[in-house]
C-alpha cells in the first residue's frame, strides 16, 4: 500500500527546511484555537467509511453522481453539526463555515448540492429579512428542515440585474404577490441546489405594485412540497444539465405561472411595501445587493484555498519527478530545480498567501462597513462594493490561470483526473462567471473610479482605497521616479492605475465632445476602463499584502518571518515584472532597473527553494482534501497512480466485450 514510506526526494526537501512548518501553520490558521479545531474535526471525519465510494466519482453517470453526492452532503452536515454539539458549540451559525472551503470541497469533490443554501440562502435572510421574518424562517433552515437555495440569474440576464424578467405582481385585494415567469428567457437558470434539491427559494424579481415597477427585490418561495418534494402548483423546475465542472451542485432552472405567495414573503428589512400597496425605498438601493457582496468576499478567501490546495501538489509532485540533466555528467535532477518550474510554482504559493491575507483584510473592511449599514451610515458602501468587485475578478481569474499552470507544471499526469486538477480547475473558473462576470465587475469598479477622479480634481477628501489618486494629481501628473523598494513598487503600481484612469477619463470627455452620448463614450472607453480598474486592484493587493504580512511578521519567529518576506517580495517583484509596459508608460523605469528587477525575482526564487516543501506543508492540507496522487504526504506518486489506474470500470475484466461485438468482427473481416 503507498504511504508506508515517504519517498527520499520528498523526505530530504523537508529536511532542510529553515524554518519551523508547525509556527507557519498557526500563523496561516490563525492560531493555535483555529488549528486545534481544525485538527480535531479532520481526525473526526478522517477515514470515515461513509465518506468513501469504492468507484471514484469520475467514472460515475450524471446521476450517480448527483445522487452520491446528496448522499455525502447529508453525511458531512450531520457529522459537523454532531462535532460541534459535542463541544458544547451547537449554534449552527457556528458550523456553517465548516461545510465551505477546501475541507467541504474536499469530502465532496463535484461541489455541494446544499452549498447555496448556506452560502446564500441563509445570508439572504440575514441580509434581507426583518426580525419577524428571521424568526420564522432563520431556526428551520439553520437546522436544515428546509433547504434553500438563491435564484437571480436568469436563462436570458445574468450580471445585469436591471433587466431580469421575473415579475412579483402585488394583488391589495388578497394581500398576495403573484410570480411570473412571463418569457422562457426571464426563467431562473443556474441556482445552486435548485434543480432537486431544494425546497424554498429567495427568488429575485420585478416587484410591481399600484401599476409601477419598483425595481428588483428578494422574495422567499415555497417550490415543493415538504414531505412529497413535489414541486408546486405553478412551478416548472429541473437540472439545466452537465458542466465544466462542479457537477454535484445540481444546477436548476426555475419558471413560476401564476404562482401567489403572502405579502410576507417579501424580504422587507431594507425596502418594504405596506399593506395598501405604498413602495417604501430603501435608505440606498446598494443595500438589496448586500448578499451578492458578501458572497464576493468570501469567494476571494476560497481562491487563496484553491490555489493553495493545487501548488501543494504541484511543489511536491516536482519534488518526487525526475527529468532531464542541468550537468550531462551528473543524474537526471529533480524538476523543482529547473529554474523554469520555480517561476511556474514559486509566484503561486505568494499568489496563495497574499489572496488569503487580502481577503481577510476585506473580511474586516466588510464587517466594518455592515455594522455601520447597521446605523444607517452608508458613507464606505461604494468603496467597499467597488473593492470587492475588482478583487472577486483579479483573484479568481488568477487563480484559475494559477491552477492551469500548476497543471502544466506536472506534464503529462497533470493531465489525468485523478490528479485533481480537472476538478479544482472547475471549481474555480467558474467563480470567474458566477457572482459577477469578471468583465462586467471590473467596469462596475471604474465606474467608481471615475467618480473617485472627479473627487480628486476637486480636492475632496478621499477613502483610503483611493488616496494615492490625490498624490498623482499633486505630482502633477507626471511620470514617477522609479524605485525597486517595496514602497517604490507600491507607488509605481498606483501611479500605474492613476495614469491610466487620467487617460480613460480624458477619453470619455474627448468622444463626448465628438458627439458621443456619455454612455457611448463610457462603452467606446470600455478596454481602458477594465484595464484601469484591473492596474487599480493589483495596486491594491501589493499594498494590502505588504501591510498584512507586515503585521504577520510582528507575531512570528524571525525565521518564518524570513520567509514570509521572501514570499511577498516575490510576489511584489513577479507583479512589477507583468507590468512592465505600463511601469514603461508612466514612471522613469530603465533598461538598467528592469535587469535589476529581474535579477531581484530570480535571487526570491533561489532563496525560496530550500524551503519551498516546507511552505505547502505548512498549509497543512490533508491527502483526503487534496484528492490527488500526485501531492500525497508520502510522495509516493507512481504506486498511488498505479493504484488509481487499476480503479478503472475497464480494468475489472480482462477483455472487455466490445472486443467480441465489434473489434473481433472488424479485424476477422476483409476491408
Amino acid at each position: 500500500m503507498p504511504g508506508s514510506t515517504v519517498n527520499k526526494d520528498l523526505q530530504a526537501e523537508r529536511d532542510k527546511c529553515s524554518f519551523d512548518k508547525n509556527e507557519f501553520t498557526l500563523w496561516w490558521v490563525g492560531g493555535k484555537e483555529k488549528l486545534k479545531e481544525k485538527l480535531d474535526l479532520e481526525k473526526f471525519l478522517e477515514s470515515d467509511p461513509e465518506f468513501q465510494n469504492s468507484t471514484p466519482s469520475h467514472f460515475l453517470s450524471h446521476k450517480e453522481l448527483y445522487e452520491e453526492t446528496i448522499r455525502q452532503a447529508t453525511v458531512i452536515f450531520r457529522k459537523v453539526r454532531r462535532f460541534h454539539e459535542d463541544r458544547g458549540n451547537g449554534d449552527p451559525s457556528n458550523y456553517m463555515a465548516t461545510l465551505g472551503g477546501l475541507l467541504g470541497n474536499g469530502l465532496i469533490r463535484q461541489g455541494n448540492p446544499m452549498g447555496v443554501h448556506f452560502a446564500m440562502f441563509v445570508p439572504a435572510l440575514l441580509g434581507h429579512g426583518t426580525p419577524e421574518q428571521q424568526a420564522e424562517w432563520l431556526p428551520r433552515s439553520l437546522k436544515c428542515q428546509i433547504i434553500g437555495t438563491y435564484a437571480q440569474t436568469e436563462l436570458g440576464h445574468g450580471t445585469f440585474l436591471r433587466g431580469l424578467e421575473t415579475t412579483a405582481t402585488y394583488d391589495e385585494r388578497t394581500q398576495e404577490f403573484v410570480l411570473e415567469s412571463p418569457t422562457l428567457s426571464s426563467y431562473k437558470w443556474w441556482p445552486g441546489g435548485l434543480a432537486h434539491t431544494a425546497n424554498y427559494c429567495v427568488v429575485m424579481a420585478q416587484l410591481f405594485s399600484k401599476g409601477n415597477c419598483h425595481g428588483i427585490q428578494p422574495f422567499i418561495v415555497q417550490l415543493r412540497d415538504e414531505d412529497t418534494h413535489m414541486p408546486l402548483k405553478g412551478i416548472t423546475i429541473g437540472e439545466i444539465g452537465n458542466k465544466l465542472g462542479m457537477n454535484g451542485v445540481n444546477n436548476g432552472f426555475l419558471g413560476f405561472d401564476h404562482v401567489r405567495i403572502p405579502r410576507k414573503n417579501m424580504l422587507m428589512k431594507n425596502a418594504k411595501l405596506m399593506e395598501d400597496g405604498t413602495f417604501v425605498k430603501p435608505p440606498s438601493q446598494a443595500l438589496t445587493y448586500g448578499t451578492m457582496m458578501f458572497v464576493r468576499v468570501v469567494i476571494c478567501r476560497d481562491m487563496a484555498a484553491y490555489l493553495s490546495k493545487a501548488v501543494t501538489i504541484a511543489v511536491r509532485y516536482s519534488a518526487v519527478r525526475r527529468q532531464s540533466h542541468i550537468n550531462p555528467d551528473q543524474p537526471e535532477v529533480q524538476v523543482i530545480d529547473h529554474l523554469t518550474q520555480q517561476y511556474k510554482l514559486f509566484p503561486a504559493i505568494a499568489k496563495a498567501i497574499v489572496f488569503k491575507l487580502t481577503s481577510d483584510n476585506l473580511w474586516e473592511m466588510y464587517n466594518a462597513v455592515t455594522s455601520e449599514l447597521d446605523k444607517g451610515d452608508l458613507e464606505r458602501l461604494p468603496e467597499l462594493h467597488a473593492i470587492a468587485c475588482c478583487l472577486k475578478a483579479i483573484t479568481t481569474a488568477d487563480a484559475a490561470a494559477g491552477v492551469e499552470v500548476c497543471r502544466l507544471a506536472c506534464g503529462g499526469h497533470g493531465y489525468m483526473t485523478c490528479s485533481n486538477f480537472y476538478g479544482t480547475y472547475g471549481m474555480v473558473t467558474a467563480a470567474c462567471t458566477y457572482e459577477g462576470e469578471n468583465t462586467v465587475l471590473l467596469l462596475q469598479t471604474a465606474r467608481y473610479l471615475l467618480k473617485a477622479w472627479q473627487q480628486a480634481q476637486r480636492k475632496q477628501e478621499l477613502v483610503p482605497t483611493v488616496q494615492y489618486l490625490g498624490r498623482f494629481l499633486a505630482n502633477n501628473n507626471r511620470r514617477v521616479d522609479w524605485d525597486d523598494s517595496i514602497g517604490g513598487i507600491i507607488r509605481a503600481l498606483q501611479t500605474v492605475a492613476a495614469g491610466k484612469l487620467r487617460l480613460a477619463a480624458e477619453h470619455i470627455e474627448k468622444r463626448q465632445k465628438g458627439g458621443a452620448t456619455q454612455e457611448e463614450a463610457t462603452n467606446q472607453t470600455s478596454i481602458e476602463l477594465a484595464r484601469t480598474a484591473d492596474a487599480h486592484c493589483r495596486a491594491f493587493l501589493v499594498q494590502s499584502g505588504y501591510e498584512m504580512i507586515e503585521k504577520g511578521c510582528e507575531t512570528v519567529s524571525a525565521e518564518v518571518g524570513r520567509v514570509l518576506r521572501t514570499i511577498y517580495h516575490l510576489y511584489a517583484y513577479d507583479e512589477a515584472l507583468k507590468a512592465l509596459g505600463d511601469l514603461l508608460r508612466f514612471t522613469t523605469i530603465s533598461e538598467s532597473d528592469i535587469n535589476r528587477l529581474q535579477a531581484k525575482l530570480e535571487a526570491g526564487l533561489a532563496e525560496l527553494r530550500p524551503n519551498a516543501v516546507g511552505i505547502v506543508d505548512s498549509f497543512d492540507i490533508p491527502d483526503d482534501v487534496l484528492g490527488s496522487p500526485l501531492g500525497a504526504h508520502d510522495g509516493n506518486v507512481y504506486e498511488r497512480l498505479y493504484e488509481e489506474a487499476k480503479k478503472s470500470p475497464l480494468n475489472q475484466e480482462p477483455v472487455n466485450q466490445s472486443f467480441h461485438m465489434y473489434l473481433k468482427p472488424f479485424m476477422k473481416s476483409s476491408l
